[in-house]
């Protein structure tokens, strides 16, 4: 986005592909190719939406619907039913503690929307989560799907 100092970190959540390209590289690609860098611009955006809504999320809803908004959102990104994350992992995602994570993880479990066992989520029902989520998971999908195009 045009400054090669980042001040954030990613961390890889969930298993998968990806590549690395040299910053200067990428620049001259995006600087050839306008659908690339469009592309590019369009998906800052959508993370940037995503990091705003979440922003006010955690600090306005309840962990259960911000649990299930980041359940549903994870399904999304990876197109798995089977998400491997732990309590400490969710708790940092959502800001909220371990041990409240815990005592939600179980509720969902018990409404059959999730099987989890030691790190190992089973997503049993969308639409269970989509009911419990607040609407930040909606507001979150709609700009990524008009963004990037529906997935």
């Amino acid at each position: 986005m045009g400054d090669a100092c980042a001040l954030n970190t990613a961390i890889v959540l969930v298993p998968g592909l990806a590549s690395v390209m040299d910053l200067d590289r990428l620049r001259i690609a995006a600087d050839q190719s306008s659908t690339l860098r469009t592309s590019l611009t369009r998906h800052g955006l959508a993370v940037y939406a995503q990091v705003q809504q979440t922003a006010g999320c955690n600090a306005a809803h309840p962990v259960e619907a911000r649990l299930s908004r980041c359940l549903l959102h994870t399904h999304d990104l990876s197109g798995d039913y089977r998400l491997l994350l732990t309590q400490e992992t969710m708790a940092q995602m959502i800001g909220a503690r371990r041990n409240s994570v815990s005592l939600v993880a179980n509720t969902l479990q018990q409404a059959n929307f999730i099987h989890y066992s030691r790190g190992h989520i089973q997503i049993l029902n969308l639409d269970g989560l989509r009911q419990t989520a607040c609407e930040c998971y909606a507001t979150v999908k709609a700009q990524y799907d008009r963004l990037l195009g529906a997935r």
